[in-house]
């Protein structure tokens, strides 16, 4: 038998109900509706299809171990617990408020460590760790932060540096010269000024 007996899915008929009211309805997430999917076929009960791991993974463009870690969950956490989304422990949810977005900045813009040519994400999480500025942070927290802040990667030594202000879009006023049946002759000005006029 290709799936080890202790996973064996085993869906009484209110969990059999429920979970085709959710495929039938489209309720619930994407993740969600393919895990009922996954368990009305894996289903070994009375009236259960019994399908093999292979042929549900194949019928539901999902993975065998996504097939085998689903029948494995419902056994050991509980039909409740397959159908709640699990957030990933990997997953930062970390915001920095203001002060703390400007010590990362500060700190991606300095000089990097000894031996480095510029800092890199997971040195800027531990360092703010380090100098107590969070208890924990993430990479993806310290990306997505830096691209929040406009920060460039790159553009200096150090590896990251906020853009450089533009110049102001106003034109100044200019003479400019016109040709004219052969003759050349200064025109008046020419060009706009976007800036307001000053009183």
């Amino acid at each position: 038998m290709e799936r080890s007996a202790k996973y064996v899915v085993r869906l009484d008929e209110q969990e059999r109900g429920r979970l085709q009211e959710m495929v039938d309805r489209g309720k619930g997430s994407k993740t969600i509706r393919n895990r009922a999917l996954i368990l009305l076929k894996a289903d070994e009960g009375e009236h259960g299809p019994a399908w093999a791991d292979t042929k549900i993974a194949e019928a539901f463009d999902v993975g065998v171990r996504t097939v085998e870690r689903t029948r494995r969950r419902l056994v050991t956490e509980g039909f409740e617990a397959v159908l709640a989304r699990k957030p990933s422990p990997n997953r930062q949810y970390r915001r920095l408020d203001g002060a703390r977005e400007a010590e990362l900045v500060k700190l991606a813009c300095s000089k990097p460590p000894a031996g480095r040519a510029r800092w890199t994400l997971q040195m800027l999480a531990d360092r703010l760790v380090e100098r107590k500025v969070v208890a924990s942070i993430g990479r993806e927290a310290v990306r997505t932060t830096l691209q929040k802040a406009t920060s460039s990667r790159g553009c200096v030594s150090s590896g990251y540096c906020l853009p450089k202000p533009t110049r102001s879009s106003s034109v100044r006023w200019k003479m400019s010269s016109k040709c004219i049946n052969g003759r050349t002759t200064r025109t008046a000005r020419s060009c706009a000024s976007t800036s307001r006029p000053s009183n």
